[in-house]
């Protein structure tokens, strides 16, 4: 999935997520997952095109974990130290390493 601000949604989806929010705000972007639990993505960076280039994935714990778009064929991969998320669309697995992984849903 793609934050793009200004772009419709089909075509942001697969470059990197989209946010129509200011930089730094949390309540655009919140992964809703299978354990229960929802994870918020706070923009750092957001490039003209209004994808999200950096930002902070709040997992719990102090402060969050600051991940980086890395760019893909198709979806989205946002990755930082021991966290990563993959994605296409709405779609999403949050990995906790390399044996943790939790379905997700992008929730507008």
């Amino acid at each position: 999935m793609s934050l793009t601000i200004g772009t419709s949604a089909a075509s942001a989806a697969d470059l990197g997520l989209v946010t129509s929010g200011p930089v730094g705000s949390c309540s655009d972007l919140v992964f809703v997952c299978e354990n229960g639990r929802q994870y918020p993505l706070c923009p750092i960076a957001v490039s003209v095109a209004g994808e999200v280039v950096t930002a902070t994935l709040h997992t719990g714990g102090h402060g969050g974990a600051h991940v980086r778009m890395v760019p893909m064929g198709v979806g989205y991969r946002y990755a930082g130290r021991g966290v990563w998320l993959d994605g296409f669309r709405e779609n999403a697995l949050l990995n906790f390493g390399k044996h943790t992984q939790i379905a997700c849903t992008l929730a507008h």
